[in-house]
């Protein structure tokens, strides 16, 4: 079984890899919480530094992630992205486009 620490570090693996980040980017996501799923393993939050948008992945117990995960942002597609300019560019290409699809 896992626990926390190794959830989160599974987690934003599994979200980096899924854009193919490059490691030296990594460093821009943080896990912003990681809650039990009782038995069955961690939710764990992954955000952005000064942003509100969050990304949810589930890890199991196992340490498999969920091959889905779940996007929230209070900022509306129709919203201004003038708060992503401090951003390299592929990231706010990835925050642009989880919020046009949510």
């Amino acid at each position: 079984m896992i626990d926390s620490t190794e959830a989160g570090k599974l987690a934003i693996e599994f979200l980096t890899s899924e854009w193919n980040v490059p490691p030296e980017d990594r460093d821009w996501f943080t896990i912003i919480a990681c809650q039990a799923l009782g038995e069955d393993g961690y939710e764990v939050k992954i955000g952005i530094d000064g942003f509100p948008d969050v990304w949810i992945v589930e890890v199991y117990d196992n340490g498999k992630c969920e091959s889905y995960y779940e996007f929230m942002s209070p900022i509306r597609d129709s919203e201004s992205n003038s708060d992503l300019g401090d951003l390299p560019d592929w990231i706010a290409q990835v925050l642009m486009a989880e919020r046009k699809h949510r």
